[in-house]
């Protein structure tokens, strides 16, 4: 969930290193956490992978935008990679967020 949310926060904020997007998540991550019980560290890097894994707008990410204009991409050609990808990356994370951290 927070994985998504972070997907899709981060789609929209242009910032360094996805702290705006973390630092918004983060505090409701840890206490949903803390009251289901879940351990803490998967939680937090879900957020974090969602945070980075903006791939569908060019102002998700510097290294987008750097191509946009030399590639001669338009906006919606990220949508047709970056959902694909964006979906491979969540179904691979999750997983291995739960085998290795909780």
């Amino acid at each position: 969930m927070f994985t998504v949310l972070g997907i899709t926060l981060a789609l929209f904020i242009w910032n360094r290193l996805r702290f705006d997007v973390v630092s918004m998540l983060a505090p409701v991550a840890l206490s949903l956490a803390t009251s289901l019980n879940v351990p803490t560290d998967a939680v937090l890097m879900a957020v974090a992978m969602g945070a980075s894994s903006a791939f569908m707008t060019p102002i998700g990410h510097r290294s987008n935008a750097l191509v946009m204009e030399p590639g001669g991409y338009q906006f919606g050609d990220y949508w047709r990679l970056g959902l694909p990808l964006s979906i491979i990356v969540t179904v691979v994370a999750v997983p291995m967020i739960m085998w290795v951290w909780a």
